[in-house]
């Protein structure tokens, strides 16, 4: 199933965790906050396209003793600031209850073997579990022992289509550099192959299962491989039982450097299959290659970036598309390889209302997951686009899946809402009917909570939709403790998610809601392009919009409004402290991108030119610079904030943090703290174990409530 993997690729190159705090009692929370450092400034004024542009705080890019002092002085008073606020330890206990349920994904199988993960409940990384056609089950991978504090993870995974043989990656304290390494699955025993600097990969296996495809870069030269900027990626294939010095390059563009690949070998074996990207855009070059041919060249299906196309499967020379080509919300298209010219081209399943979220070919159907109003709908078409029926879903809320094979009469999907586990299903195609497949034991009864969807107007007119989750039997006396958290960008639906610690926080008396601002893609591209460059405002104002709603409706009021937001929605946070300061009570940018004029120049941050333009774009520059949070923070009063972010973060580097708290500290004029937590041995969130996660939520939960001038209960019960 293709779409789940290149898009997680190139969502992987844009995205949302922290650092392990220990209570500190020894100060009030007041006291903590007076010693906060005012960060040294550097006078750098540079002139970019005529305009004189201020970054006193460019110091904080460069490894030096003087930034060190500075983040380790920062970390102090942080934690000193979320010490001293009582009973966090309550939270902790609470979201640790929530947490502690077995969970199971949905399974995966290779050969005559079936491949699942499963977490007892605490555990700090999901072990990945095999269970042979007899029944008999063992652990084949378990990541909590890489390493003593769980901040070495399992990165990704890659089963030989015989069943026979893992290919897994992991990587270090949150970066997103991985190493792949090879396990013979039979005997448990870890192979000699090792591929090192694969960044944005997966490990795609031959059809003879004797090696992986796979994309690489060279070794950073700059020193630091943590910020060093990453192009020209290459596409390699490692044979099993050699060095990786030996593997053949298959496809490399050195006269693209930004141009990434993502691979996959077509069911059967007879082609290779090249994704070519550019950033992330949502658009992709397509390549192809035979694999039955020794000679074969790389074929240029579709040479032009101008849309998007995600293959599915193939019938000998015929490969299915889902492709937004003039089908903003996607279509299926069947292109014949021999015959390639868009007058050949057959729409199989057209466009409609719904935009595709998830698309696989099963039992000789093809099954299309849809978004409707940002919710779940499952349906089965024929292979010529017939429609065969709608699934009946367990309820509204977020489908994961289908997960399936062609060549099997069943796939399994996943169900969950905000307050209802991950619950998985097996569909059967001889009855068409789902039957429970796993389902988690929680301590909480789903039918206390209530969670529902609205639409409220954005300052342009457009309607957005929301999804507001709370505990039943609260008043909408507008008093009510509301987290607002979002995202809005790089075509990524925000669709229902379960966690642990949103219930936790209901169970404080809280609410949570989620809008589903433009640029993300629960309506499309369209959607998606609304809230893209010069269109960015869109974003923010639809924001803006949500937290209005919010207080007219009487949910809170702008003294109980938290504003959370990650990586591209930290810039969101960033934006709603220097556009609209007055709407909220604490605001946290968590590994965000703050400096829209310099993130272009580290690590992967390039790719992100593709949403936000560059500054290095005369025409581009004015409205990077109109809404860069870093460069419109003045003297006033702020709400309370706190800026996190991580040492190993590779992603989004935390020089955006440092240098956006620093300029957050100095041109603070209210009473309203502002602190820095910097988490050590983590990166941009994944890989970060269970109990990192909840100490991250209870500091958060906690900053909150003390900034809405509550007190955090003592005890917190469902």
């Amino acid at each position: 199933m293709r779409i789940n993997s290149f898009f997680a690729k190139r969502q992987l190159l844009a995205i949302g965790l922290g650092f392990a705090i220990v209570g500190c009692q020894s100060q009030s929370v007041e006291e903590s906050q007076e010693k906060a450092v005012i960060a040294d400034q550097d006078s750098v004024i540079e002139t970019i396209h005529g305009v004189q542009v201020a970054d006193p705080y460019r110091f904080l890019e460069v490894e030096s003793d003087k930034t060190h002092q500075w983040v380790k002085q920062q970390q102090q008073d942080g934690k000193a600031y979320l010490g001293a606020i009582e009973n966090k330890q309550a939270i902790v206990d609470r979201i640790t209850e929530l947490w502690n349920f077995e969970k199971i994904s949905a399974p995966n199988e290779k050969g005559t073997n079936t491949f699942y993960y499963r977490n007892n409940g605490l555990q700090a990384q999901s072990v990945l579990f095999v269970k042979d056609a007899k029944g008999n089950e063992k652990v084949l991978l378990d990541p909590n022992t890489f390493s003593s504090d769980g901040t070495i993870a399992l990165s990704g995974t890659s089963v030989s289509d015989d069943g026979n043989t893992l290919a897994y990656g992991v990587s270090k304290s949150g970066s997103d550099w991985q190493t792949w390494h090879f396990v013979d699955i039979a005997s448990g025993k870890k192979l000699t192959d090792q591929l090192d600097w694969i960044k944005f990969s997966s490990a795609v296996w031959n059809s003879e299962n004797t090696g992986v495809y796979y994309a690489r870069y060279d070794a950073p030269k700059g020193g630091n491989a943590l910020a060093d900027v990453n192009f020209n990626q290459k596409v390699y294939f490692h044979k099993i039982g050699s060095s990786q010095a030996e593997d053949t390059l298959v496809y490399e563009r050195p006269q693209n450097k930004d141009w990434g690949f993502g691979i996959e070998v077509t069911d059967k074996g007879d082609y290779l299959l090249l994704y070519i990207s550019q950033g992330t855009d949502s658009r992709n070059r397509f390549f192809y290659k035979s694999l039955k041919e020794p000679q074969a060249e790389m074929v240029e299906l579709i040479p032009d970036l101008e849309a998007e196309y995600s293959f599915i499967g193939n019938d000998k020379s015929t490969f299915y598309f889902k492709t937004d080509y003039h089908a903003p919300n996607g279509k299926v298209i069947a292109i014949d390889v021999n015959k390639s010219s868009k007058d050949n081209w057959k729409t199989i399943i057209p466009e409609l209302k719904d935009p595709i979220s998830n698309i696989a070919i099963v039992n000789d159907h093809i099954v299309v997951s849809y978004l409707h109003d940002v919710l779940g709908k499952l349906t089965i078409y024929s292979m010529n686009g017939d429609k065969r029926q709608d699934v009946a879903l367990p309820g509204k809320g977020k489908i994961a899946g289908p997960y399936g094979k062609r060549s099997k009469d069943y796939f399994y999907y996943v169900f969950n809402s905000y307050i209802q586990p991950q619950t998985t299903y097996k569909f059967d195609f001889k009855t068409g009917k789902s039957t429970l497949y796993s389902k988690p034991t929680v301590s909480f009864d789903p039918e206390n909570y209530t969670s529902e969807q609205v639409f409220y107007t954005s300052k342009d007119g457009t309607k957005v939709p929301m999804m507001i989750s709370y505990k039943k039997g609260i008043k909408k006396d507008g008093n009510n403790p509301t987290l607002l958290y979002a995202y809005g960008g790089f075509a990524i639906s925000l669709t229902p998610r379960f966690s642990p610690a949103n219930i936790a926080w209901m169970d404080m008396g809280g609410v949570y809601a989620v809008p589903n601002l433009r640029g993300g893609a629960e309506y499309g591209e369209s959607w998606h392009q609304a809230g893209m460059f010069d269109k960015k405002q869109n974003v923010f104002d639809d924001y803006y919009a949500a937290a209005e709603y919010l207080i007219s409706e009487k949910y809170t009021n702008s003294t109980k409004l938290g504003a959370y937001g990650r990586s591209n929605g930290g810039l969101l946070m960033g934006a709603a402290l220097t556009q609209r300061p007055e709407l909220f009570a604490a605001v946290l940018p968590a590994v965000g991108v703050l400096d829209m004029l310099r993130f272009q120049k580290f690590t992967i941050g390039w790719a992100w030119t593709s949403e936000y333009g560059s500054a290095d774009n005369a025409e581009q520059f004015p409205a990077l610079y109109a809404y860069s949070p870093y460069h419109n923070v003045t003297a006033q009063s702020y709400p309370a904030t706190m800026v996190m972010t991580a040492d190993h973060d590779d992603r989004v580097v935390p020089l955006h943090s440092f240098k956006f708290g620093a300029m957050m500290q100095e041109k603070q004029q209210g009473d309203a703290p502002v602190i820095m937590r910097i988490e050590s041995k983590a990166g941009h969130g994944a890989g970060k174990p269970t109990a990192m996660k909840i100490d991250e939520f209870a500091d958060i939960y906690s900053f909150l409530w003390h900034n809405f001038g509550l007190n955090v209960p003592a005890k917190i019960a469902q």
